[in-house]
């Protein structure tokens, strides 16, 4: 059963706009296949099933959901990457959170970080993030729960 949903649109200009699209971002799954970085064109680019806490946000208990969602950075100079093989195409990476910091070189160093200890680690010139949800959701069985 295809079901339709508003579809989250986010625009990231600066810090703060990347806290936001971290919180909505969490918990999101990442096939490493699905990650890509078009070094002319200067951008980083993920596909990821995320999971849609704006539901539990608002308090209405529902059914889990999850939804494909792009994630694009412009303006990117560099991409490395820590403990992430990027020969297991189908290895699935949760996403945690996306952190930022102004460098002393003038670029912004952004981090997705994901579960065990995996980084990628994103130098760009200024911050310029898309976030957009795509097609359909649809319904999972768990809740994203971490140990403390």
């Amino acid at each position: 059963m295809i079901k339709d949903v508003n579809r989250l649109k986010l625009i990231g200009r600066n810090i703060e706009d990347l806290k936001t699209i971290s919180a909505y971002s969490q918990d999101s799954i990442v096939k490493i296949k699905d990650l890509a970085y078009l070094k002319e064109n200067k951008i980083f680019i993920m596909m990821m099933s995320r999971f849609m806490w704006e539901d539990i946000e608002k308090g209405v208990f529902r059914n889990y959901k999850r939804i494909k969602n792009v994630l694009k950075f412009s303006s990117i100079e560099s991409v490395l990457a820590k403990n992430i093989k990027q020969q297991q195409k189908n290895r699935n990476l949760e996403l945690l959170a996306i952190k930022c910091i102004y460098n002393k070189n003038n670029l912004y160093d952004i981090s997705l970080v994901f579960s065990g200890n995996s980084i990628i680690l994103l130098k760009s010139e200024e911050i310029d993030v898309m976030f957009e949800d795509q097609q359909h959701f649809w319904e999972v069985k768990h809740f994203p729960k971490h140990k403390i």
